[in-house]
């Protein structure tokens, strides 16, 4: 169903109740439901037990929402993302609210949820960009509405932009404060980047910016999904791969630039990180 338009005592709507393939369901972030909604009338809406993620903001007005036993008060300018698996209800104040909704899932849906409450990303929040989330919203809707052929890929992408946006904000590891730890977080990262080829040791960064090295052996892998040490060496491994397709240089010397060690244990952390010899990528590449 397309564009229904929906004029009632509590809401006027309108919304796309979408389809998907069965590729799209199998294999594909994908839409079950997307709209818009002002509320004519004080009224709260209650569900459970939906195989679905919501997410949705609020344009205009305010309200609340309950989820998991805690109360959210929203406000203009807010967004909310759940699992409907969870019993939740949402209700507009005397302040009748304008939303945009979006119900969705798919086979990674789950685990990027999981994700997001892990990096600290709460049920309501204010995000740091409204306006972004609301771009996001109009092409997603537009994209919906299409007849395209590649309709579920690029509402495959576009869901995926929504969830990089809230993966972003969801960043809020317990106790941290605004501007340090996090920044601080940046700067380790953008000096490995810079210097991946020195040997580094984790009681020497955490010496350097003036962090725990277990805060930051934690927080590191939270924010960035890998811990420094692997991240360290999928710079160096990458680095590496670079000067094989691209240099002549011999691989002991691309071991020692690459802050890998000599030709040896190069080749054996190479084969184990890339399931072929520095000898046979370079073939492959070359």
């Amino acid at each position: 169903m397309k564009n229904a338009l929906f004029h009632g005592d509590l809401v006027n709507s309108s919304r796309i109740i979408y389809t998907p393939s069965e590729f799209a369901k199998l294999s594909l972030l994908h839409i079950q439901e997307i709209g818009t909604l002002q509320a004519t009338s004080p009224h709260t809406s209650r569900r459970e037990d939906l195989s679905s993620y919501l997410f949705f903001l609020v344009r205009s007005g305010s309200g609340k929402l309950v989820y998991d036993d805690t109360e959210y008060e929203l406000f203009a300018g807010d967004c909310v993302f759940i699992d409907c698996r969870h019993p939740y209800s949402h209700t507009t104040s005397d302040d009748l609210w304008n939303l945009s909704w979006i119900h969705f899932d798919g086979p990674t849906a789950a685990n990027i949820y999981r994700k997001y409450r892990e990096r600290g990303g709460l049920p309501a929040f204010t995000p740091k960009d409204f306006t972004q989330y609301r771009n996001s919203f109009a092409d997603l809707y537009d994209i919906a509405s299409s007849s395209s052929f590649t309709r579920d890929m690029e509402i495959n992408t576009m869901i995926s932009s929504i969830l990089a946006l809230l993966m972003a904000d969801s960043w809020n590891p317990e106790g941290t404060q605004p501007g340090t730890k996090k920044t601080s977080l940046t700067e380790i990262k953008r000096y490995l980047d810079e210097n991946f080829a020195k040997k580094i040791a984790l009681d020497d960064l955490a010496e350097r910016y003036y962090i725990n090295k277990y805060y930051l052996t934690r927080v590191f892998k939270e924010q960035y999904g890998v811990s420094i040490m692997d991240y360290l060496l999928s710079v160096r491994i990458t680095e590496a791969k670079n000067l094989l397709r691209f240099s002549k240089l011999s691989a002991e010397e691309i071991g020692l630039i690459c802050g890998i060690g000599d030709v040896y244990y190069f080749s054996r952390v190479f084969k184990k990180v890339e399931g072929i010899s520095v000898r046979e990528y370079r073939k492959q590449w070359r």
